[in-house]
């Protein structure tokens, strides 16, 4: 069993920065794919970043330039470094630990946190 949690989200103005955390228990972290998703309002949730237990990143394109993953397998703890933050960016994000790699796509596993908030609004 693998809990996850987030935190970092807020409110921030167009142009500023946040970093989120997802701190992991009852793992082998430094074993598991990790990945960030989001959820707006109204629309699907969808894959933000992901990097692979070997270091290997990958970004949608929409954030590729402003957003960074990395992890620190010491604290059993993934981040998302997110820059010149868009008001599209306004979602939930959500941690996801133990995904699989088919193809170069990276596919969610069912261990989730519970979300945490990201808006920003002048």
């Amino acid at each position: 069993q693998v809990q996850l949690v987030e935190s970092g989200g807020g409110l921030v103005q167009p142009g500023g920065s946040l970093r989120l955390s997802c701190a992991a228990s009852g793992t082998d972290f430094s074993m598991y794919h990790m990945a960030w998703y989001r959820q707006a309002t109204g629309k699907q949730r969808e894959l933000v970043a992901d990097m692979s237990n070997g270091g290997i990143t990958a970004y949608v394109d929409a954030v590729k330039g402003r957003f960074t993953i990395s992890r620190d397998n010491a604290r059993n703890t993934v981040y998302l470094q997110m820059n010149s933050l868009k008001p599209e960016d306004t979602a939930v994000y959500y941690c996801n630990a133990g995904g699989r790699y088919s193809r170069g796509n990276f596919y969610a596993s069912a261990y989730w946190g519970q979300g945490t908030q990201v808006t920003v609004s002048s």
